[in-house]
């Protein structure tokens, strides 16, 4: 069970929304290659990058900053944010990436989604942003008629190697994760499940890890630790105890 530091970009400072909000931020550094950097040397053993500027505008607007990131980090690097083209992906990926997340495009041409699960087999992880059930799209502006457990069977068919399940109406909000969505979404699809949004407390991390069994195999966690609700080696030892 990995917990896995957020660190989200935009107007390339660190920041964290809201629901996924833009005027709803609150910047918590000015150097978002060190705070990655801070993350990796506080024991992570993968770190969950957004471009934020990217998804809104649908092209990577900081990847230079991410591609430092990369180069920094002796952890694995996943990358999210803005992946539209094959360009952006081979960038990423010639950079040193562990794994990239697409989102918008997936809903929006999963032929898209084969062609880079084939080029990079392993290596592409789908984004599901879900309100309600119903997934939403474009830096979350845009809510969809599409059923998040849908468009994951859909996804699994295209050759994703996971996804990464966030509920907008818990992101940001330290309200603690929905489990309940959480859980119905892992029902859909037999691919490996990382929860985000809403972790709060420790006592989260010990609720999500139980939904092992479901298929969740980590958690990305945010606003909680830059608010310095528990520190990331707390929760490290409790997931790890946890997965026993």
């Amino acid at each position: 069970m990995k917990v896995i530091p957020a660190v989200d970009i935009k107007g390339g400072k660190c920041v964290r929304l809201v629901q996924g909000q833009a005027d709803r931020e609150t910047v918590y550094g000015d150097d978002p290659v060190a705070m990655a950097v801070h993350w990796d040397e506080e024991g992570a053993q993968l770190i969950h990058i957004v471009d934020l500027d990217g998804a809104f505008d649908g092209l990577p607007r900081n990847a230079e900053i991410i591609k430092n990131i990369i180069y920094s980090s002796t952890v694995d690097i996943q990358v999210g944010g803005g992946i539209r083209t094959m360009e952006a992906l081979d960038g990423y990926f010639m950079a040193g990436a562990y794994r990239c997340i697409l989102g918008t495009i997936a809903l929006k041409e999963p032929a898209f989604v084969e062609q880079a699960a084939k080029k990079y087999p392993g290596k592409i992880m789908v984004g599901i942003d879900a309100k309600e059930g119903m997934v939403a799209v474009k830096g979350w502006v845009e809510v969809s008629e599409k059923k998040a457990s849908d468009l994951a069977k859909q996804m699994e068919s295209c050759g994703a190697a996971g996804f990464i399940f966030t509920d907008i109406g818990r992101d940001g909000m330290m309200q603690g994760p929905n489990l309940d969505a959480v859980r119905a979404f892992c029902e859909s699809t037999s691919l490996p499940v990382i929860a985000s949004g809403g972790v709060t407390r420790l006592e989260d991390i010990t609720a999500i890890s139980e939904l092992a069994e479901c298929g969740v195999e980590g958690m990305i966690v945010g606003k909680a630790l830059y608010d310095k609700s528990f520190q990331l080696k707390d929760a490290l030892k409790l997931a790890k105890d946890h997965a026993g």
